[in-house]
């Protein structure tokens, strides 16, 4: 199968006002038919130790996309480059044809559309001001809400199950709705990519159910990519699974597939051979 190629294109670089009153605009992305997320040949080094080593990825526009992989793999750094915590020494990282990340500030690459977290006192007022677009200092302080931010609210309180706490504040929450408040978060910003790491640590059986069903409705409305160590939840949810290790793509494909990869089997889960028999358990229930 043919590699995806990302078309010649111009982006338009934000002027962020990050300390402004004015509004703040962010580049249009032009995604087309097909891929949203071109990672090509990324390299990340810290101290000599190679967090990602020639590291290419793609990923579909609406796809949910799991990474897995052992400690150290690089899951965390991929996804710190794509929002700009981190640079890298090499490579490319596109989202869709036209914006480069790698030239963008972290604030300018939530501005483009790749969910971000933030914190405020409860629920509905974390909504609020996650759905209000212009984030420079006086239109924030003196925004008002009209009746087409409340329906949104509402909306996306109905969709992560929280409409019943809005009034709560987020400390109270129980762990599983903070999770969900985080998810609803993104939502309000009307993203095309959210980047979700480990969102169901800590969760009980229940919770864990009712977060697969919200990212299985999710789907296809956005792009998702989750990067989480719990096996039974990536198979309830993995339609593509990703398997780093050592800076690389190691594997890729269903979920049914890899976890008969023996190449994941052996450096991934461990073997006979001195790896620990206890991942593969996980990855083999």
């Amino acid at each position: 199968m043919p590699l995806p190629s990302r078309p010649p294109a111009h982006y338009r670089k934000v002027d962020l006002m990050q300390y402004g009153f004015g509004q703040v605009q962010g580049p249009v992305l032009d995604t087309g038919p097909g891929t949203i997320l071109y990672i090509e040949d990324l390299t990340v080094s810290f101290d000599g130790f190679k967090a990602l080593n020639g590291l290419t990825l793609y990923v579909d526009d609406g796809e949910l996309r799991c990474l897995i992989g052992p400690n150290g793999a690089g899951k965390t750094t991929l996804m710190d480059v794509i929002t700009g915590k981190t640079r890298p020494q090499r490579g490319t990282a596109y989202f869709g044809h036209n914006i480069d990340l790698l030239s963008l500030s972290e604030p300018e690459i939530a501005t483009a559309g790749i969910g971000r977290k933030f914190q405020r006192p409860t629920v509905f007022e974390h909504l609020w001001l996650a759905l209000h677009a212009n984030k420079a200092v006086w239109p924030t302080l003196v925004a008002r809400l009209g009746n087409e931010a409340r329906e949104r609210i509402d909306e996306v309180l109905a969709t992560i199950g929280l409409s019943s706490v809005r009034e709560r504040r987020a400390g109270a929450l129980a762990h599983g709705q903070k999770q969900w408040l985080e998810i609803g978060m993104l939502l309000m910003q009307a993203p095309r990519l959210l980047l979700l790491d480990e969102p169901v640590a800590g969760m009980t059986h229940q919770e864990i159910e009712h977060t697969v069903a919200l990212l299985r409705s999710l789907a296809g409305r956005h792009t998702i990519i989750v990067v989480d160590h719990d096996m039974e939840f990536v198979r309830s949810i993995g339609r593509r699974v990703t398997v780093l290790h050592e800076g690389r793509v190691l594997a890729e494909g269903k979920m049914q597939d890899v976890q008969q990869n023996p190449k994941v089997i052996e450096v991934y889960l461990g073997d006979a051979a001195g790896g620990d028999p206890g991942r593969a358990h996980a990855l083999h229930p």
